[in-house]
């Protein structure tokens, strides 16, 4: 299941930007950030396919979401203009934004190449 984060659980889990200026991951496994918004008809047709994926890459990925209107300052911090938009996590890697409700075919690509995480066969 896909799991909201407010600021105190990002800061823990993702990113301390209040104690680190330079990226530096916390969390245990690769993620994928959703920043979205209740009103945003983009976001509602990708968020089925956000819990196909958490399912499908169950304690490969961990699969957030971000509510851009509850938590401003999250959204604010990471230059969000347009939503849906998915930041990608890697362990030891620079993160990459991605804008736009994807089709699953290239979220599963993009886990691929830069969370250089492969689904599990079914």
């Amino acid at each position: 299941m896909t799991e909201n984060l407010t600021k105190a659980t990002f800061l823990e889990k993702v990113f301390n930007f209040e104690e680190n200026a330079a990226w530096k991951f916390e969390g245990d496994k690769p993620a994928l950030i959703d920043f979205y918004a209740d009103w945003c008809g983009p976001c509602k047709m990708i968020a089925p396919i956000l819990e196909e994926l958490s399912e499908e890459y169950k304690g490969k990925i961990n699969i957030y979401k971000i509510d851009t209107e509850a938590e401003q300052e999250l959204a604010a911090a990471f230059g969000i203009r347009s939503i849906p938009s998915m930041l990608f996590c890697p362990m030891d890697e620079q993160p990459q934004m991605a804008n736009g409700a994807l089709p699953k075919a290239e979220l599963e690509r993009v886990i691929a190449d830069v969370l250089k995480v492969e689904k599990s066969p079914s």
